[in-house]
């Protein structure tokens, strides 16, 4: 027990909390992320959506749903001047994008509650608005709508099934 208990205090002493105190942001990380729209695009099933920021990229196939989400993490040491963030989408079958927008992102910091955090911030794609430099309430409404209802979904009977 006292093994434990000893534990317990070296590594609240690594992290920077008190005994006995919860680190709720352990695990924070700095990173930039874009929710993506899909509407007035039609299917986009495949595409590839890219994000880049800082001389690095971060890129996935698009499923078909009506928001999409990429995340891209930046390095511990950034700080709120993150910079460019450029957002490219290429139909699946192309080599040529047919989205490829920029904005200019700020971060916001995100205590860990154990005298560290990181940097992150969210922007936005619609084809009526662009990139935005963040994200508008319905686009993050819908997101989370989105998510409730996958979470719920019957899953699809499989042949194997």
């Amino acid at each position: 027990m006292r093994a434990i208990a000893g534990a317990a205090a070296f590594l609240a002493a690594l992290t920077g909390c008190a005994d006995h105190e919860a680190c709720a942001g352990v695990g924070v990380v700095s990173q930039v992320g874009v929710y993506f729209a899909h509407e007035g695009y039609g299917d986009l099933t495949g595409a590839f959506i890219q994000l880049c920021a800082q001389g690095k990229c971060a890129g996935h196939r698009l499923e078909n749903e009506g928001i999409s989400e990429i995340n891209l993490q930046l390095p511990e040491d950034v700080g709120p001047d993150l910079g460019t963030v450029r957002l490219r989408v290429t139909p699946k079958g192309s080599t040529k994008p047919m989205i490829d927008a920029s904005t200019e992102k700020k971060l916001t910091f995100q205590s860990d509650n154990c005298d560290s955090g990181a940097y992150s911030g969210a922007l936005a794609y619609t084809k009526e608005k662009g990139l935005l430099p963040s994200v508008p309430k319905e686009i993050g409404k819908a997101w989370v709508q989105q998510r409730k209802a996958e979470a719920t979904a019957v899953p699809t009977p499989t042949a194997s099934s």
